[in-house]
């Protein structure tokens, strides 16, 4: 099984701006796939809020003009609710006026990587012209909670972390019962858990839906309701169970995928990033520490083998 190869005519529909909440508002990058995320900006504020940048110089700079049109309030604070380069390659096209802000081992993840992330990004998503872009951590950082204000109004940040990765953080605004979940929820797309936990990610899960959410900005995919956090710890539950069978026969992760049939989340975007995933249960199988690194390069190896070739990636 294989996702859908890039073709050489690949085009998507623009951005759409979506005001999910009075001066609130989604920026919805289709079709949610690979580096395709989603950005939310607040205007109630002296300054913008803005919740994640974007993967290349085009997608940032086209996201600036967006918000440019929308309020003639200066950009004030940028939030990264993760280290993922979609959420934060694009930190260097906001001014030095602008504090950035996300989880310490955000931070760290980024330092770490620096802009090999690029170089890195580029082997995986050859197609995608990443532009003139470098490396920029958030420099205000949190370990647990954070209370931001857009005017008035309180905007709750919490780790949840590990889940999608070591450092995720949602912001919650009780308020207006709006959660912004970056990758913590995909809506239509298959969840990536290499960087994170499926046990931890299963856990957050079930403590988010206790907040009372009616409206949910995922990373990727359309503006939704609390039914996505079924959809999201139903196919992490699939991913569990086939690891067990999988690690007990003693296949490998790649030959576990091959022999998987994904029924009903065959169709959504990025099935391929199953072998990654399993890759994670196994992990957790062998008992080592929630997020604990892996294999990164055989991991990507398998799914590219998997695959038949490079990802689906329009960014």
């Amino acid at each position: 099984m294989t996702s859908q190869q890039v073709p050489d005519d690949a085009a998507l529909p623009p951005p759409q701006i979506e005001e999910v909440s009075p001066g609130i508002f989604a920026y919805l990058q289709p079709d949610g796939s690979w580096c395709l995320n989603n950005i939310t900006f607040l205007t109630g504020g002296r300054g913008v809020i803005v919740i994640d940048a974007t993967a290349t110089e085009r997608r940032t700079r086209d996201l600036l003009a967006a918000i440019a049109a929308t309020t003639d309030k200066p950009i004030g604070t940028l939030l990264n609710t993760h280290h993922h380069l979609d959420h934060t390659l694009g930190n260097s096209l906001f001014g030095p006026e602008v504090t950035i802000v996300g989880h310490e081992r955000c931070r760290e993840a980024i330092l770490a990587a620096g802009d090999g992330v690029i170089a890195g990004a580029q082997r995986l998503f050859p197609t995608v012209d990443f532009g003139d872009l470098t490396a920029v951590p958030p420099m205000l950082t949190f370990a647990e909670s954070l209370t931001l204000y857009a005017g008035d109004l309180p905007i709750e940040l919490e780790c949840v972390a590990p889940a999608h990765t070591t450092n995720d953080i949602v912001a919650w605004i009780p308020e207006r019962r709006l959660l912004i979940a970056g990758d913590v929820v995909f809506n239509g797309g298959t969840p990536f858990a290499v960087f994170g936990s499926i046990v931890g990610w299963l856990q957050t899960i079930e403590d988010l839906r206790d907040i009372g959410a009616e409206t949910i900005v995922p990373g990727h995919g359309p503006v939704c309701g609390p039914e996505v956090f079924d959809d999201v710890a139903a196919y992490l539950r699939f991913v569990q169970e086939r690891a067990r069978v999988g690690f007990e026969a003693g296949a490998t992760p790649l030959e576990l995928a091959r022999d998987t049939d994904l029924g009903r989340f065959a169709g959504w975007l990025d099935s391929e990033r199953l072998v990654g995933n399993l890759h994670r249960a196994y992990s957790e199988l062998r008992g080592e520490a929630l997020g604990a690194p892996i294999d990164f390069p055989q991991m990507a190896a398998d799914m590219l083998a998997f695959n038949g070739g490079p990802v689906r990636c329009l960014a």
